[in-house]
C-alpha cells in the first residue's frame, strides 16, 4: 500500500491522503471542490454567521472533478482508467439535474471513463460545500 498525496489538489480536510494505492487499484478519498492553499470554495457565498447562503453546483462539480482528475494524474494513473465513482449531494433534489449534465461532461461519452456510479442525497459535509466526489481507479 502507498499513499499518494497531490501537489494540484485541495489538501485534505483531516488526517487522510488525497488517494491510496493497494495493488492495482487507487481509491480517492472525499474531494470536494475547495481551491489548493486557500479555504476558498468556489462559488459558495456564506452568510455572516458562516451558514450557506447561496452556492453555485454547476462550478462546485467542475472544480470537484478537475480536482479529482488532479489526484489521479499525480498519481500516475489515467483520467480514463476510472471505474468507480461515489457523489454525494446536499440538496439531491434541487442539484441533481445540474450535477447529471456536468457529470456527463466528465465520465460520459468517446474519450471518458463511463464508470459505475452511485449519487447519494445527504443532510451535510464536513465543510460548507454541495458536493463531494469519490473514486475507484483501476491502474495498468
Amino acid at each position: 500500500m502507498s499513499e499518494v498525496i497531490s501537489n494540484r489538489a485541495p489538501e485534505p480536510v483531516g488526517p487522510y491522503p488525497h488517494a491510496r494505492r493497494v495493488g492495482n487499484l487507487l481509491f480517492l478519498s472525499g474531494v470536494g471542490p475547495r481551491v489548493r492553499g486557500s479555504k476558498e470554495i468556489p462559488g459558495v457565498t456564506l452568510a455572516a454567521d458562516g451558514t450557506v447562503a447561496a452556492y453555485d453546483i454547476e462550478l462546485q462539480c467542475r472544480n470537484c472533478f478537475a480536482n479529482c482528475r488532479a489526484v489521479v494524474e499525480d498519481a500516475g494513473a489515467r483520467w480514463e482508467d476510472v471505474v468507480d465513482v461515489t457523489v454525494y449531494l446536499t440538496d439531491i433534489r434541487r442539484d441533481f439535474a445540474a450535477y447529471n449534465r456536468i457529470y456527463a461532461e466528465h465520465f460520459a461519452g468517446p474519450g471518458n471513463p463511463n464508470p459505475a456510479r452511485t449519487t447519494l442525497g445527504i443532510s451535510a459535509l464536513p465543510t460548507p460545500i454541495a458536493v463531494e466526489v469519490k473514486a475507484v481507479v483501476a491502474l495498468k
